[in-house]
């Protein structure tokens, strides 16, 4: 009988480090990987910019509030999105200063020296996707289409 239980051991053994090795919660493969979610406001109108290979990207800036009135603070993202051609492009080239919106994103730290010889550190993130939550206030009182309320 021993035999038969030793026999069985390397299935055992080898069966307990897949279910150990796999992930219960995902069918994808295991990435190494950050994500972002942020609700927040646009800084500005997104921008079309050539990267330095020559592909375009849109840049645009989020700032997401927390506190109250008095204790307000505003964190400011940077988000890049490499969107083709269409009309997904042309919807978020489109979007106004003062939209709130909620992206997801890739997260990653890129670090750099400076003029000065010092390491300096950003946070990049890539879109993934963009939601509008609601546009800003645009009336007859406002036409600069800054938000009125917050």
């Amino acid at each position: 009988m021993s035999a038969f239980l030793a026999s069985l051991r390397p299935g055992l053994r080898a069966s307990s480090t897949a279910a150990l090795s796999a992930r219960s919660f995902s069918n994808s493969a295991a990435h190494n990987a950050a994500k972002m979610m942020i609700t927040g406001r646009l800084a500005a109108e997104p921008e079309l910019v050539a990267t330095s290979s020559g592909k375009e990207m849109i840049k645009y800036a989020v700032g997401s509030s927390y506190g109250s009135r008095e204790n307000r603070t505003i964190s400011w993202f940077r988000v890049n999105s490499f969107v083709n051609e269409g009309p997904q492009r042309d919807y978020l080239l489109g979007l106004p200063k003062g939209t709130l919106v909620f992206v997801e994103g890739d997260a990653s730290m890129r670090q750099w020296e400076d003029n000065e010889g010092r390491r300096q550190s950003t946070l990049s993130i890539l879109q993934r996707s963009i939601e509008v939550l609601k546009r800003p206030y645009s009336g007859p009182d406002n036409e600069s289409g800054e938000s009125q309320q917050e």
